[in-house]
């Protein structure tokens, strides 16, 4: 029989700080390492549970959803709390919202999700305030006469913070916490100087993102305007003449589906029609318009390959992705400045990221792209990507993509009937203010992650600088 030896052996005495707990996980995902460090530290540690008001989630419970936002709330569910853009979240009934009050989120919360993939954290930010959030994530409320609520989050997101987080979960096939798991979690003090440093550029952070969610939903409303229309709105499009019961005069054997030719399709593509418009194919002539070729993943150490974004990721704003060998992938699943990137495979659920666009520029273009997302470059130098992706984002052209798919389970789009997109062609300064604002939502979007990812670096330094000094004072 061939022993096995561990590389990370466990100590009996660690049984019972975890309850006699079996499973690896308490004792191999970094947590009692972290424990220990801290431990060492000579500076004050409070449990969790004494700098908040709360530790709680929403309880389990049937969702009721609906289309009209007078009778909804924004609902997010356990990815959403990474999205970058909240104008594609479903809405839960007001009236379920006001008899549980617990699903409301407030400014300055750390979310933290608890079931599946345990341990995604975000910082409730001004404009999610009063969203509702799913009982898949637990809300932290730190007491702002005890600790900052910047500096709180920036420490559980850290290298230190999360193993602890995660060292409660439970379950075999899906992954559970509870909000007792993470009670008692120690939290470090590193004096006021550090923690308002700390909670000012998580806040920072915070207000940029605010900025860039309303930037380019300002961008969007201002391209529509300036042909004189309105983006519709989900409810809008439900409300329309139903895909049932009607006829059409096919000129073309391209397809035979009758969702390509619904009347609600043929209203929008109608109405884009009647403006001074470009089709997305002329566009995109000498450019791109076309998903990259499939090819094997090799992973790799991050210092040796590129990170790989899915679409789900996409639209995230830091993806996670997967850490795959440079030298064993294609050139085309990098992409160039200001392409627009759309889900290009999935099905047509109505939380479902499929049709949905999102903007590469700054430092995402050093990531690499799955082949399932469809690549979107004007060919024509008059015309920006950030241009494109101001009318590519809104409802409408959702709506008209989601009618141009094919497939049984999985949709793809129809490339031939894609190309004829009609995409409105407002006057030059027009389309210049339009680029200008999103550029400037983007840098303001990249410079927030770049102050979160600072926030949580001075915690982290902070912590092992003085853990170091402890250990060479001895």
């Amino acid at each position: 029989m061939k022993v096995i030896q561990l590389d990370n052996p466990v100590m009996s005495s660690w049984l019972h700080i975890n309850d006699c707990r079996l499973d690896s996980r308490p004792y191999l995902s970094g947590a009692m390492e972290a424990r220990g460090l801290l431990a060492k530290l000579h500076a004050e540690k409070q449990p969790l549970y004494a700098v908040t008001s709360g530790i709680y989630h929403a309880g389990r419970e049937g969702r009721r959803y609906v289309n009209d936002p007078e009778y909804g709330v924004p609902f997010l569910g356990s990815t959403d709390i990474l999205a970058a853009d909240f104008s594609s979240l479903p809405l839960l009934s007001k009236k379920q919202v006001a008899a549980n009050p617990l699903f409301m989120i407030k400014e300055g919360w750390t979310l933290i999700t608890r079931s599946g993939t345990v341990g995604r954290m975000a910082f409730v930010r001004p404009d999610m305030a009063g969203m509702a959030c799913t009982e898949h994530v637990m809300r932290v409320v730190p007491e702002p006469d005890k600790i900052l609520p910047g500096y709180l989050y920036a420490y559980l997101s850290s290298k230190f913070g999360i193993p602890l987080v995660t060292e409660g979960t439970y379950g075999a096939i899906i992954q559970h916490i509870e909000p007792h798991h993470i009670a008692n979690l120690p939290v470090p003090r590193m004096g006021r100087d550090l923690e308002e440093a700390v909670h000012r550029n998580i806040t920072n952070a915070a207000r940029l993102r605010c900025e860039y969610s309303a930037q380019v939903k300002a961008a969007t409303e201002k391209l529509f305007s300036s042909v004189g229309l309105r983006d519709i709105t989900t409810q809008e499009w439900h409300a329309m003449e139903p895909d049932l019961g009607f006829s059409c005069v096919i000129k073309s054997p391209e397809s035979l589906r009758a969702l390509n030719f619904n009347p609600r399709l043929e209203a929008c593509l109608a109405k884009l029609a009647d403006t001074n418009h470009m089709l997305l194919g002329e566009i995109c002539k000498n450019g791109e318009l076309e998903r990259s070729s499939r090819f094997n993943r090799i992973d790799s150490d991050p210092t040796l390959g590129v990170k790989l974004v899915g679409q789900r990721e996409l639209f995230w704003w830091e993806p996670e992705g997967r850490w795959i060998s440079t030298r064993h992938t294609p050139r085309d699943v990098f992409v160039k400045d200001e392409t627009i990137l759309i889900a290009a495979l999935g099905t047509l659920g109505e939380s479902e990221v499929f049709c949905r666009s999102e903007l590469i520029t700054g430092p995402w273009v050093n990531y690499a792209f799955a082949e399932n997302i469809l690549r979107i470059r004007s060919g024509n130098p008059g015309i920006s990507g950030a241009f494109i992706f101001a009318f590519m984002r809104s409802e409408m052209a959702f709506r008209c993509l989601r009618s141009m798919s094919v497939g049984t389970k999985q949709q793809v789009l129809h490339g031939s009937i894609l190309s004829k997109l009609p995409v409105p062609f407002p006057p030059k300064t027009i389309r210049s203010d339009i680029e200008q604002l999103v550029r400037s939502a983007f840098a303001k979007r990249h410079e927030a992650s770049r102050l979160e990812r600072e926030a949580v670096a001075m915690v982290e330094i902070a912590i092992e600088e003085e853990a170091r000094w402890q250990i060479s004072s001895r």
